[in-house]
């Protein structure tokens, strides 16, 4: 497992981030059904993979990922060793508006999480009608406080987050220091701005669906039935249009001659991307992890790198 610095903080993760939208989503949806014991298991081979990061968020299965996550991760692993984010959407209300909504909901975090900060705490969009100067300010009072250490963002417009943080640094309130987007081999439009801008204020990005829901482990090309997730997936027949299949070949091709599976191939390829500190990994067999953490030792080639940028077709951003 290889390690990087997150943005512009004192935090070293892991290359590859443990996302947790599986925990606690047994008797949600049969692909994930983890519960407490389930899920313990899965920390457990993560941390001995070398993983140390690990993300989740207040709606994830109602909370109950985040209660696992502090009984089963963080109530057995030593605290100085982890690295967690949470997310939490911003919203106003009559007591507090945005910026006591934030502090009560980093709060609740807490609580569920059972511990008494957190490393990175995201905001999970942004409603564009929030006073931004009311957000900022929740921000700065929650890592004033110190229930927070560093605060990052997560799924909006490039033009939303550079507003925030060029409005951040203006204030002097808490510096964001990772963004969590949308980023693999099918969907590159976040490279043309949110990265570039991410690269140019040190702040790391952490990209979900990295494998874009399993189309870059290969296996799916030319699957006819759908699993439970794509099924109710609104990503899947983007993932699956004909003009992927191309890329998904050019994987399969280099994994082949490497010897290595095609996800770790997609993987590399991320991990090789400025900006890109960790893909944030959902993985739902222990063997995915011990994959991952191999695919952060590869170095694609220059040649290897263009061949599988090379088919790539612009599409509508996701986050317009």
């Amino acid at each position: 497992m290889r390690y990087v610095q997150l943005g512009g903080s004192d935090l070293k993760v892991s290359r590859v981030c443990l996302g947790g939208n599986s925990w606690g989503a047994a008797g949600r949806r049969a692909w994930a059904p983890f519960g407490p014991d389930e899920s313990a298991g899965f920390f457990k081979a993560a941390r001995d993979a070398g993983i140390n990061f690990f993300d989740t968020a207040e709606g994830y299965n109602e909370g109950e990922s985040e209660r696992i996550i502090g009984s089963r991760l963080i109530g057995e692993h030593p605290r100085a060793e982890l690295v967690i984010c949470t997310k939490a959407v911003a919203k106003t209300s009559d007591d507090g508006g945005a910026r006591g909504h934030i502090v009560r909901a980093v709060e609740g975090c807490l609580r569920r999480l059972n511990t008494d900060y957190i490393d990175v705490f995201c905001l999970h969009r942004l409603d564009p009608s929030l006073p931004v100067g009311e957000v900022l300010a929740g921000l700065e009072d929650v890592v004033s406080s110190g229930k927070v250490r560093y605060v990052g963002a997560s799924t909006m417009r490039p033009s939303q987050f550079a507003r925030i943080v060029t409005l951040a640094k203006q204030s002097g309130v808490a510096r964001f220091v990772a963004m969590q987007n949308l980023h693999n081999l099918l969907y590159r439009e976040d490279e043309h701005d949110m990265n570039l801008f991410c690269a140019e204020e040190n702040i790391s990005t952490f990209p979900y669906s990295p494998l874009a829901r399993g189309m870059l482990s290969g296996s799916r090309l030319d699957s006819a039935t759908q699993t439970e997730r794509a099924q109710n997936d609104g990503y899947a027949e983007y993932y699956k249009r004909e003009n992927n299949r191309p890329i998904i070949e050019r994987v399969v091709e280099i994994a082949n001659a490497r010897g290595v599976k095609p996800a770790q191939v997609a993987l590399a390829w991320l991990l090789s991307k400025p900006a890109v500190a960790a893909p944030v990994m959902g993985a739902t067999r222990h063997e995915h992890l011990a994959d991952a953490a191999r695919a952060t030792e590869i170095d694609l080639t220059a040649e290897e790198i263009a061949r599988l940028e090379e088919k790539y077709t612009a599409t509508t951003p996701i986050f317009a």
